[in-house]
């Protein structure tokens, strides 16, 4: 039989079903924990992960099976206070894989799909701020934000179902207990304030606080109208280590947005064709699209040559125009943040001047430098720059926002560099180890990727590794060692530095450090930096290049050193005098470093303590080698190790 609902009978239905489902109490005979408090119940911050669906996917994998999930994940503000930029942090453990998620994004700056079977964490967008009832008169659609994941999640089959481990607001002062059961396809939990965080930020301010990071890139909202923006995008690096070279910074706009001009960058890929053929062409039906800098989702953006940095077009922005490098602070300020701008066009909803939206996903890399992990945008106070007029005040931007990078180290990752270790009391150097930066794929007839690296005859560095194979077998011949069957693989890292421990005496001691480049990309304005558990406090100076003891989270452990004038430029690899016989030959520097003893008394030199326990390379970590030179007494390899040393010193004069 048929029958009709009037509108206000329809929505006071739905109204009803959603409250009774809110206030509805499960009881679970068979858990042992007290269930979690219902929504109405929660003075705070209330989650729920309620898991809706599920069907079996090919192919067919009786080891592996896959199955599509839909859940939902929901967060209520119960609280007395908003709750800005908030974070909710889902503990996966089916190996799931994520391939859409509405209303939010990961907070690590990643696209969907992507994997997060080792757990992840939302972040609110489009609506990121969750207001209270008591502001909004118990108004819904402002407190709470419900988002729909769609997955596919593996070896979890029905009855059972694939809930994740633990659910809790990643935001900073709240404590959260274990979520509990609520049935068997939902999980809930109330987080609370905690009372002994103190916050940097009171409740009446507008927005959040910036935060601290390794990087941080302001958006900045310069100039608004109804159908356009131009933004200010500045990444800053605030590291003492950390640094970019030829960066590349990528996002993803989630509203269809497209980029019409820049200065001071420009897209790695200058393309309009999504533009012509999306809805953007059928919107600005007037627009010359051959005009349009780029219209992909997720565009990459590259620095330009410092020939463009007085370009009337594209030049003429402060610490633009760089060839993508960014220097730690700590080597010069002036040179440690980069700035572009770009006009952005929007597209229906938001053709308003006041509606403005950041770009996600932030990622951003560089050529032989550690890797980083951004956040999502926060919307903090609005960034104050010069009168461009000169006149003696600040212009305000529009609206701004905050992405905090960190370093970080991927899971599987590896280095990029690595040291090899050789001293005056002993002939052998201990080169690199095996595979130290990655191994090629296919290596079973060729090398062997589990021997450890054989140790080599100090001119043996000044070779490229395929070369050195007939001096390492000699070398081992010569000291009665045998060596493996195959040979060990290579380091087959781009840059290398060897650390010698030169000299001993009473009062000091010496060492000396050279940088192989390995690879055809020349560093300029490179640096490197060692750390010494004990014999820092005793640096005195360096001979070649500038260097200065750097203290680091409040420990003098560091000596960060760079090239003197004319000195800080490494060349790439280049052919030997006769390609066809002779092998290449690295970039290289190098300088003797010295140090007293008279405030590190103690230490022992030949026991290791010489040797640096951490060494960077334009601010990525290198791998070091597992063993140090023994003290064998054997005075034998100082002329040898002279005789290099002369040879390096010669070749840099020969090629200034």
């Amino acid at each position: 039989m048929a029958f009709y609902l009037n509108y206000n009978t329809h929505f006071f239905f739905k109204f009803s079903l959603l409250f009774s489902l809110l206030s509805f109490s499960f009881s679970q005979s068979d858990v042992v924990e007290a269930p979690s408090p219902a929504a109405d119940s929660c003075n705070g911050i209330f989650l729920s992960y309620a898991y809706s669906s599920g069907t079996k996917l090919k192919p067919t994998d009786p080891t592996h099976q896959p199955y599509r999930f839909e859940s939902v994940l929901t967060v209520l503000n119960n609280g007395d206070e908003e709750l800005k930029s908030w974070k909710v942090s889902v503990e996966f453990q089916n190996d799931e894989f994520l391939v859409s998620a509405s209303n939010a994004v990961l907070a690590d700056g990643t696209s969907l799909p992507a994997n997060v079977g080792n757990g992840t964490v939302f972040a609110g967008f489009p609506m990121s701020d969750l207001k209270t009832a008591i502001e909004t008169a118990g108004d819904l659609t402002q407190m709470q934000v419900q988002v729909q994941l769609l997955g596919t999640q593996f070896g979890v089959a029905a009855p059972d179902v694939p809930l994740p481990k633990n659910i809790q607001l990643a935001n900073d002062g709240f404590i959260c207990p274990k979520a509990s059961m609520q049935g068997k396809n939902e999980m809930q939990v109330c987080c609370r304030k905690d009372p002994k965080f103190k916050a940097n930020v009171t409740v009446d301010e507008e927005f959040l606080p910036k935060q601290s990071g390794d990087l941080t890139i302001m958006y900045d909202v310069t100039r608004t109208y109804d159908s356009n923006y131009w933004a200010q995008v500045t990444v800053s690096n605030h590291n003492p280590l950390g640094r970019l070279d030829n960066w590349k910074l990528s996002f993803d706009w989630m509203r269809d947005e497209f980029i019409y001009t820049m200065k001071g960058a420009y897209p790695y890929v200058v393309d309009s064709s999504d533009c012509i053929f999306g809805t953007q062409g059928q919107h600005y039906r007037d627009l010359d699209f051959a005009n349009v800098l780029n219209c992909e989702r997720r565009p990459t953006i590259i620095d330009l040559p410092p020939t463009k940095a007085n370009d009337t077009t594209l030049g003429l922005i402060p610490n633009c125009c760089r060839n993508g490098s960014i220097l730690p602070p700590s080597m010069d300020p002036s040179k440690s943040s980069s700035v572009f701008q770009m006009q952005v066009f929007k597209m229906p909803p938001d053709l308003n001047r006041s509606e403005l939206s950041p770009p996600q996903n932030w990622k951003i890399n560089g050529t032989l430098n550690p890797d980083y992990k951004c956040g999502p945008p926060i919307r903090v106070s609005p960034s104050q720059f010069p009168d461009p007029s000169g006149l003696p005040s600040n212009t305000t931007a529009v609206a701004s926002w905050q992405v905090v990078c960190n370093i970080t180290q991927p899971k599987g990752a590896s280095p990029k560099c690595c040291v090899s270790f050789s001293s005056y009391y002993n002939d052998s150097v201990v080169p690199c180890r095996t595979c130290a930066c990655g191994c090629p794929s296919n290596t079973a007839r060729t090398c062997s990727t589990t021997a450890p690296a054989v140790l080599l005859p100090p001119e043996a560095l000044l070779f490229p590794f395929e070369n050195r194979t007939a001096m390492a077998q000699a070398w081992a011949d010569l000291k009665h060692r045998t060596v493996p069957n195959p040979m060990p693989c290579g380091d087959n890292c781009g840059v290398s530095i060897n650390w010698h421990v030169l000299t001993d005496y009473s009062r000091g001691w010496s060492a000396r450090i050279t940088i192989f480049n390995w690879d055809e990309t020349a560093f300029p304005d490179w640096f490197a930096a060692v750390q010494m558990d004990k014999a820092t406090r005793g640096f005195q100076k360096m001979y070649s290049f500038n260097g200065s003891a750097l203290e680091l989270n409040g420990v003098n452990n560091t000596i960060i050193m760079q090239g003197l004038p004319g000195l800080n430029y490494i060349v790439g690899e280049t052919d030997g005098a006769n390609p066809k016989k002779d092998p290449r030959v690295p970039g290289k520097q190098q300088t003797v470093i010295s140090f007293t003893k008279k405030n590190t008394p103690g230490i022992n030199i030949a026991a290791g303590e010489g040797f640096p326990s951490k060494v960077f390379f334009n601010g990525e970590e290198c791998a070091l080698p597992s063993v140090f030179p023994t003290n064998n007494s054997n005075r034998e390899g100082f002329t040898t190790i002279l005789s290099i040393f002369l040879a390096v010193f010669v070749f840099i004069m020969l090629h200034q």
